[in-house]
């Protein structure tokens, strides 16, 4: 019964010889009636002294042992419990989030939109979103309401677009930018994002919650962003440098 509440085996052993012995006992006769090791037997003693169920003296240059009454020990193991009990009732238990840090593959692009969208619909703080124009019409919906909400929204749109929202930004892409490819990026919450894009003429993507995953893609939308904006302010002399401009031909997104 006594290893229910957290004693040992040897523990429960020696006091159990103690508590049903007319008289105390040294060391040597604990080990002869318990059956705890001779190595062992000082160590127990000790640790059952500590929790307060056996009591030592000293008679003779000898040490004796007896255990504190069954009674006594029945009240002191009931009032440590409710003790505990009381405790662990007034412990207030922050509640944590526990991220998914798998990266999920997703394909068909109906799929893929559905996921999209739902994502959008669940954000509670802030939305990044950047994609090609035509593929932005089927979210701004979304995006108008949840500002109107508080939520922070920023998009950025490659091609031209006439939106209401208040931060968003686009990407001309020049006329001899043949590489570009359609693509979508949404990271919502700061915690998770999709990233979509073609692969032989299918959409593919990745959903994910991994933590290392957030900040490369939310530093992937900032590097377009930026892009953008020194695109739109430098256009031509971007375009007038050879080197310049063969590096940001060679973008695919």
């Amino acid at each position: 019964m006594l290893q229910k509440f957290g004693f040992s085996q040897y523990e429960s052993s020696v006091y159990e010889v103690l508590v049903s012995s007319e008289e105390p006992m040294d060391a040597t006769s604990i080990v002869k009636y318990s059956g705890v090791p001779k190595s062992k037997v000082y160590e127990v003693i000790s640790r059952m002294i500590e929790k307060g169920m056996i009591l030592d003296s000293v008679s003779e240059n000898k040490k004796y042992y007896t255990a504190l009454p069954l009674s006594l020990a029945i009240e002191k193991l009931n009032t440590e419990f409710q003790k505990d009990l009381k405790q662990l009732e007034n412990i207030n238990f922050q509640k944590k989030s526990y991220y998914d840090e798998h990266v999920w593959s997703l394909k068909v692009d109906t799929s893929i939109r559905a996921q999209s969208k739902q994502l959008v619909q669940d954000a509670k703080s802030s939305i990044r979103i950047s994609t090609w124009n035509e593929d932005f019409e089927e979210y701004l919906p979304l995006l108008i309401e949840k500002e109107k909400q508080g939520l922070d929204v920023e998009v950025l749109v490659v091609g031209s677009i006439d939106t209401p929202l208040s931060n968003i930004h686009a990407l001309i892409p020049a006329t001899e930018h043949q590489s570009l490819e359609h693509f979508r990026l949404i990271i919502v919450d700061e915690k998770e994002v999709i990233f979509a894009g073609m692969e032989e003429n299918a959409w593919q993507a990745l959903k994910t919650m991994s933590k290392p995953f957030i900040k490369i893609f939310t530093e992937f939308f900032y590097h377009d962003l930026a892009l953008a904006k020194i695109n739109e302010k430098h256009y031509d002399l971007l375009m007038s440098d050879p080197d310049i401009k063969n590096t940001l031909m060679k973008l695919r997104y």
